[in-house]
């Protein structure tokens, strides 16, 4: 495996810290091929000019956060931005305090495209866009130097962004576009920062966004939806295929003690769903991510709310084994054992490249840890991918610095045997026929 060692550390911390890490998640991906396979087909359906709106619903540790990190990179690497939020008691939906908007700042800070893939993408997305039209205008014969070069460049702006003075908010958006470029042409730094603030949402007062823009609204906790709709249509016109957002532990709504509260977070869901569903947007896509219970109780949860509830129900066809991944929810199943055993490899792999050893854990190693961690009681409901993999991070810690010790005396047995009886395991190394798994 070739790896950079900045991303071997990070995969490797990240992972033994119990969270997804940001970058070189392809290197340790396995599994999840029809759910990945599903949300690029919305994907492709969003480049076209529709839109798209799941959920992916995954207990605790069992992927689900890593699914919506992996989509992330793929639709950079199709051309589309990405922005992502993890909601929290200061991040939700809808609130009283500006929670609504805090989470529309957080997605903004994020926004990320495939030249940096970070966040903070929004200044080079409107240079980038700049450039663009300024390079249209040159390659229709207009010289820099000509005195007319900015008159028609402006010109060129103003058609482009026509369309979005249709939509809500669109007057006001366009204003600041036109102002950015103005300060673009002009050097002035401090008056692109403003710009760049108020498309972020950063002003708090309308009486301070028109002093120093001229316009006469901003961002709020009612209105942020409409404004990503409005960044998705410009981003489109920057050359983008779209933008994907992803919004995850839904669960923090779940807990939201006020009722009200927490039933106007599900109408801000529903309003978003019917909206992308009904084609009232374009180029858009929206993943949510949650544990069962914060979708599927029907006190609290997402299913409290009966308009919801009856929109995202599984039918009486769907069954655990036979998941309908074209349906708005999609549930995610256990790892397989084989699929693990994968995982545990690259691991390997990316560990002694990253402490610059030659890796010990053989294939019967790894079984053998895959089969003691599933032999756990309780284990087939309670472990998941991400406790697996900090103790096995933490194994492969000690084995490096006990390098006397097999990893079955790491694990606290003295031996073991690959299959029953002595002999040639070549035909056992795909599968895991004799551990009566």
């Amino acid at each position: 495996m070739q790896i950079p060692k900045r991303i071997a550390a990070g995969l490797i911390n990240a992972l033994k810290g119990g969270v997804v890490p940001r970058t070189g998640l392809g290197y340790i991906a396995v599994g999840r091929t029809d759910e990945i396979n599903a949300l690029l087909h919305d994907v492709a359906i969003a480049e076209d000019g529709g839109a798209f709106f799941r959920f992916i619903v995954g207990k605790y540790g069992s992927g689900k956060s890593f699914l919506i990190q992996t989509m992330r990179q793929h639709v950079m690497d199709r051309g589309f931005a990405s922005a992502d939020a993890d909601l929290s008691p200061e991040r939700r939906l809808m609130g009283t305090k500006g929670q609504g908007l805090a989470t529309y700042r957080e997605l903004m800070r994020s926004l990320s495209v495939k030249a940096k893939p970070d966040g903070g993408a929004l200044s080079l997305i409107l240079e980038k866009w700049i450039n663009g039209v300024r390079g249209e205008v040159i390659a229709d014969g207009v010289s820099p130097d000509n005195a007319f070069f900015d008159t028609e460049v402006e010109k060129r702006i103003y058609a482009k962004i026509n369309g979005l003075e249709d939509m809500v908010h669109g007057f006001d958006f366009s204003a600041v576009i036109i102002t950015y470029y103005r300060a673009f042409r002009d050097g002035n730094d401090e008056r692109q920062s403003k710009a760049v603030r108020w498309l972020r949402g950063e002003y708090s007062t309308k009486t301070e966004a028109k002093q120093d823009l001229s316009v006469n609204v901003i961002i709020s906790d009612d209105n942020w939806y409409d404004y990503i709709k409005l960044m998705t249509a410009f981003l489109v016109n920057a050359g983008y295929k779209g933008l994907v957002i992803m919004i995850d532990e839904l669960v923090n709504i779940m807990k939201i003690s006020n009722s009200v509260t927490r039933q106007n977070n599900y109408e801000k869901i529903l309003m978003m769903y019917n909206d992308v569903m009904q084609g009232k947007a374009s180029h858009l896509g929206i993943i949510m991510g949650g544990t069962p219970q914060c979708v599927e109780d029907t006190r609290r949860g997402v299913f409290s709310y009966e308009a919801l509830r009856s929109r995202l129900e599984r039918g009486r066809y769907a069954t655990d084994e036979t998941h309908d991944m074209l349906a708005p929810i999609i549930r995610l199943n256990p790892l397989s054992y084989e699929e693990l055993t994968v995982l545990t490899e690259k691991l390997s792999e990316i560990h002694a490249l990253l402490y610059d050893y030659e890796p010990k854990i053989t294939l019967e190693d790894r079984i053998f840890f895959v089969k003691a961690e599933f032999e756990r009681v309780g284990a087939q409901t309670n472990v998941t991918p991400r406790e697996m993999i900090r103790d096995f991070i933490e194994l492969l810690n000690i084995a490096y610095q006990h390098p006397e010790k097999t990893l079955p005396q790491l694990m606290g047995e003295e031996e073991f045997k690959f299959a029953e009886g002595e002999g040639d395991n070549s035909e056992n190394a795909d599968g895991f026929e004799d551990f009566d798994l």
